[in-house]
């Protein structure tokens, strides 16, 4: 029978991406927390819908709408909404994320993990932007969180590793990886359509898993296009 995975314990033993992942993502939570910078992060970092108006009306009166930049794509991935979202994001990268590390190399995964961030932020953005699910009238609302690169990680540790056991808090039974990965992507795409737990970015974190496994399985060779150098 297969050991389930266990991560490192010690801080050291992490390679060297994840380790810094963790580190930045904390340095900008702890930054949010300063007033005279949160404003600031809020409105240029974290992703705004494209096409929302300049100016809404809201109880208080007129309110100024943050805009969409490019960079957004990339810095709302580094912005949690609260110590709960920032503790769970990381402890998913702590739990996944040196495996897939070590079994790509730094450098790889250095580019899987922002391509994974680019596809969560992509479809999320899409999703959101004029004129789909903006709401008329409302205040639009920001995108943040690692979610959608740490569910590209889970993805790439289904596909490598499918059959390894992951046990969840409530479940007492191992589930292969595999499964949980689908489970997990098929939730995302009933909770985006339905609307069930509002406020969660479900399409952030389906970009993510489906930039993460076809980045996989094109390193493998296992779709049309066949890279130079394979992953094993």
């Amino acid at each position: 029978m297969t050991n389930a995975y266990q991560p490192p314990s010690s801080f050291s033993l992490f390679p060297p991406v994840v380790k810094n992942l963790l580190i930045i993502n904390g340095l900008v939570f702890l930054a949010q927390q300063i007033p005279s910078l949160a404003g600031t992060l809020g409105a240029y970092g974290m992703l705004w819908p494209i096409g929302t108006p300049d100016v809404v009306a809201t109880s208080g009166g007129p309110a100024l709408v943050p805009q969409f930049y490019p960079w957004q794509l990339v810095t709302s991935a580094f912005m949690h909404g609260g110590l709960g979202h920032v503790f769970f994001n990381l402890f998913g990268l702590w739990m996944f994320g040196g495996t897939v590390e070590r079994e790509l190399g730094s450098k790889r995964f250095l580019i899987f993990y922002a391509v994974c961030v680019l596809g969560a932020s992509l479809l999320q953005l899409g999703v959101t932007s004029y004129p789909f699910l903006v709401g008329a009238g409302g205040f639009p609302s920001p995108t943040l969180g690692a979610s959608g690169g740490v569910l590209g990680v889970l993805a790439a540790f289904g596909v490598l590793h499918p059959n390894s056991p992951i046990y969840l808090l409530l479940i007492p039974v191992p589930i292969p990886a595999k499964w949980f990965v689908l489970g997990y992507a098929a939730f995302s795409v009933f909770a985006g359509f339905s609307g069930v737990q509002a406020g969660v970015a479900h399409f952030a974190h389906l970009g993510g898993m489906i930039a993460g496994a076809l980045l996989i399985l094109y390193w493998r060779g296992q779709l049309p296009l066949r890279p130079r150098t394979r992953l094993a």
